[in-house]
């Protein structure tokens, strides 16, 4: 399935989008895309409905993020070893776990703001996973069952709040709009196989990033399992799981964002972003 939430900002309503693409309302069905919802049975009472039967909405309303009342944005570092060539790093021994604050978060089409004082804002398509179930202290071999879905995250970033102005990357990941989520929380049953993945992002039509989950350094079981040992992951919670090589900090020169500019990013199966750039208000 393919669920998404539309609606103004702060008003969203839970939907589903139905084999011909049209987006069917489920607010009668389900409060939100959150919490228990999420649940194998959550997921299990939707699967079950008449698609058909649902009404339909009509017109293009604005798409929200695909998951509400997230409780923790984790993301990965340096999950792909050609990214963090291209960063100067070196590959880590065990995965690198930072938090974007939640108030980060927007809509897939949202309008992505540069932050005052920023001088290196960047772009990374990334691979999210929802989680659906309570994962505390899980296998690699179980982990995979604690998935709700998948989605693709633009993790955007501010080179030089995370790695200039001391302190943790948070600084540099956090301001509003730098968490584009969705268009869709696809469940775990359409994805055969998260570790094969293309994704892709371009800037103004040119594409910088051109890759895949192939790549990843530590893979989806092993992050959520690495994760699981440190803090309880709960339904609702959204893991960005790294970027392949291509972000602006890897040109030469290195190239940021400036007000103008459209992205677009997307990963097979997950659907497409597009977003517009201007400077923050």
């Amino acid at each position: 399935m393919k669920l998404l939430r539309y609606g103004p900002v702060g008003q969203e309503k839970p939907g589903l989008l139905d084999t011909d693409g049209n987006i069917r309302d489920l607010s009668d069905k389900v409060a939100d895309i959150s919490g228990a919802v999420l649940s194998d049975a959550g997921l299990a009472t939707i699967r079950d409905l008449d698609v058909d039967a649902l009404p339909l909405v009509e017109g293009s309303p604005r798409i929200g993020a695909c998951v509400g009342q997230v409780g923790k944005f984790i993301c990965i570092g340096l999950n792909y070893a050609d990214h963090a060539a291209e960063s100067g790093m070196e590959l880590p021994e065990e995965p690198v776990i930072f938090f974007k604050a939640t108030s980060a978060i927007t809509g897939p089409d949202d309008t992505v703001e540069i932050p005052r004082n920023s001088v290196k804002t960047d772009w990374e398509v990334e691979l999210g996973v929802v989680i659906g179930k309570e994962a505390k202290y899980v296998s690699e071999a179980d982990a995979l069952d604690h998935v709700a879905g998948y989605c693709v995250v633009n993790d955007l970033s501010e080179r030089d709040f995370q790695l200039h102005r001391s302190g943790q990357w948070v600084k540099g990941k956090s301001a509003d709009t730098f968490g584009p989520i969705g268009p869709w929380l696809v469940t775990r049953d359409e994805i055969t196989d998260p570790q094969n993945l293309p994704m892709y992002l371009e800037v103004n039509g040119h594409r910088y990033q051109d890759g895949s989950t192939k790549t990843m350094h530590f893979d989806v079981a092993t992050v959520i399992s690495h994760l699981s040992q440190f803090m309880s992951l709960q339904p609702g919670d959204v893991i960005s799981t790294g970027t392949p090589p291509g972000v602006g900090l890897g040109q030469t020169p290195e190239v940021y964002l400036k007000p103008g500019d459209v992205m677009e990013l997307g990963i097979e199966g997950l659907g497409v972003q597009r977003q517009k750039v201007e400077a923050s208000a």
